[in-house]
């Protein structure tokens, strides 16, 4: 950043702390369904965030709307998908699991049944489905931020959200019959 005083830099702190906490969980859901564990999406978030920091100088120090910030989020999962191909022709692939309580993020639905269920028929859809479904749910984005985000239109991204929510009903409800009889 340009030369600025504390009380710019306080200010500046306290409105990205505001916009983290309004938004890191939307955030968080979004990374997750975009790789296979909890570290990676937070490494995403990371990442996407030190991208958005970088464009505060032209934006006024502003933080960012929710479509820039998911539209960065996408492509550092595309750039974190491809890495991760790339490790895995190169080498064996080692998970390391851990779980913190020391993280800001609000990962409590991780254990929940109910949860893991829902986030396997959402994982079952395909990729462009799956990501409007999330963006529009978890995201709380409208259909033309959705769309500004994925770069398509507007009624793309309202059919392929109305053909997800066909898809999960009718796996939800086989789930459903398969658990309780």
């Amino acid at each position: 950043m340009g030369d600025i005083t504390q009380k710019q830099a306080r200010q500046y702190a306290s409105s990205w702390k505001g916009w983290l906490d309004e938004h890191s969980s939307r955030l968080y859901v979004y990374a997750r369904q975009r790789c296979s564990c909890r570290e990676d999406a937070e490494d995403m978030i990371q990442d996407a965030l030190i991208r958005l920091w970088h464009y505060q100088e032209e934006r006024n120090q502003v933080p960012p709307d929710l479509p820039l910030a998911y539209s960065v989020l996408r492509f550092v999962a595309m750039d974190h998908g491809k890495k991760q191909g790339r490790k895995k022709r190169k080498e064996e692939a080692v998970v390391f699991l851990h779980d913190r309580d020391d993280h800001w993020l609000d990962t409590s639905a991780e254990d929940d049944e109910d949860a893991v269920t829902l986030r396997q028929a959402v994982d079952s859809l395909g990729e462009k489905l799956r990501e409007v479904v999330t963006l529009k749910i978890w995201g709380g984005l409208t259909f033309n931020q959705i769309a500004e985000s994925m770069a398509i239109s507007p009624n793309t991204a309202a059919s392929r959200y109305r053909y997800a929510l066909e898809q999960l009903e009718r796996k939800l409800e086989t789930l459903k019959r398969q658990r309780y009889g």
